[in-house]
């Protein structure tokens, strides 16, 4: 019996080695891996430029918590709100951390405990962000949640105007939802959130834990939108593999996170940020930012040609193939295939190959994909 508390339904695959695009089992079989660690590995795997940095930075100090100083998190903070309206940066260790900071900040700044979010959601796994996540299935088992979350309907106006009332603090959104099913926001339903949000006093946080650092075309995904988050929060793509949340927010939140209010041991230590930064000075380029889209578009045409009959969605390298019938089978066939996916909720392959990816792998994987979905 396994000495591992068996909460991961592991598939039979035991990788060894990547480079890029390419990971390699331990019976020496390469496989492309269009799931980037779930949308994590921005510059794929074993990237030069990052392996310097750990190398670097590991010779030089590892962990020195947050009691002192600590120049590279200011320039890694800046690096993040150049040219938005953010103006401070708080680190952690992973998304739902930087999730459980958006919710504490959120109702410390407004004194209102209601936070509005959407039903597919998926924001994390402890509790805070559990209670604000919009699927049962995640939620189930735990007793009671907190009870200060109104989850309402995707796109839906009318359901979110009929919420709002005087206890509203905050709406916290996916610009696109990534593990409900490639759902994007329409133009109105962004619309009306920035609207209701203005109107009534209410703080926008958006969970661009997944959708961010160049993953869906844009720095954040909210540039593509009307919206303008107070509250921002990221993970995943921002470390390229090494484990590194933040939250941004707007600088009027400044006084309401003031010493003792939230902290963590690890977050932002000194080799998570040479890590990040390493990434963000390839990725937060206009020249990769454009290859980005046009690999996207070019991806988004083969899948068109090859697969008539299923409708593509998503944005950038974050793309979802929407089947009739439950994915899982085709994600099995396609371990078999040589090419590692992962579902976007039962009916969605989501596609999330490193935004290195090549225009030669993205054919394979087409042709992979054809076969299966055939």
């Amino acid at each position: 019996m396994s000495s591992l508390f068996q909460n991961y339904t592991r598939r039979p695959i035991h990788l060894v080695k990547g480079r890029g695009t390419i990971v390699t089992d331990a019976n020496g079989k390469d496989y492309l891996d269009f799931t980037s660690g779930i949308a994590v590995l921005s510059l794929g795997h074993t990237h030069p430029a990052i392996v310097q940095a750990i190398q670097e930075q590991s010779e030089k100090l590892w962990h020195i918590s947050n009691l002192f100083e600590n120049p590279e998190q200011e320039k890694l903070a800046e690096t993040l709100v150049n040219d938005t309206h953010f103006a401070h940066a708080f680190f952690c260790n992973s998304g739902a951390e930087a999730n459980e900071a958006a919710i504490k900040l959120a109702r410390k700044h407004t004194g209102k405990h209601t936070i509005i979010t959407f039903e597919k959601s998926f924001h994390g796994r402890t509790f805070g962000a559990m209670s604000a996540t919009g699927q049962d299935k995640i939620r189930n088992g735990f007793g009671p949640l907190l009870e200060t979350f109104k989850t309402v309907p995707f796109n839906d106006v009318s359901a979110l105007e009929a919420v709002i009332d005087d206890e509203v603090g905050a709406i916290m959104l996916e610009v696109i939802q990534g593990e409900g099913g490639v759902n994007q926001v329409t133009p109105e339903f962004a619309q009306a959130i920035s609207d209701i949000c203005l109107a009534n006093g209410i703080l926008l946080i958006i969970d661009e834990v997944q959708t961010g650092i160049s993953r869906t075309g844009t720095r954040y995904a909210y540039e593509q939108t009307v919206l303008k988050p107070d509250i921002m929060t990221l993970a995943k793509g921002l470390g390229g593999g090494f484990p590194i949340g933040a939250m941004l927010g707007t600088a009027d939140l400044h006084d309401s996170l003031g010493p003792g209010t939230h902290g963590t041991t690890f977050g932002g230590n000194p080799l998570a940020v040479a890590v990040a930064q390493t990434v963000l000075d390839n990725v937060f380029v206009s020249d990769f930012i454009g290859e980005v889209n046009r690999k996207s578009a070019y991806f988004i045409e083969k899948l068109s040609e090859t697969l008539p009959s299923h409708k593509v969605v998503g944005s950038g390298l974050l793309l979802g193939i929407v089947c009739e019938e439950e994915v899982a089978s085709y994600i099995t066939a396609a371990d078999e295939a040589g090419l590692l996916l992962v579902s976007a909720g039962p009916n969605v392959i989501r596609l999330l190959p490193p935004l290195t990816v090549t225009n030669e792998e993205i054919d394979q994987a087409v042709d992979i994909l054809k076969t299966i979905l055939s």
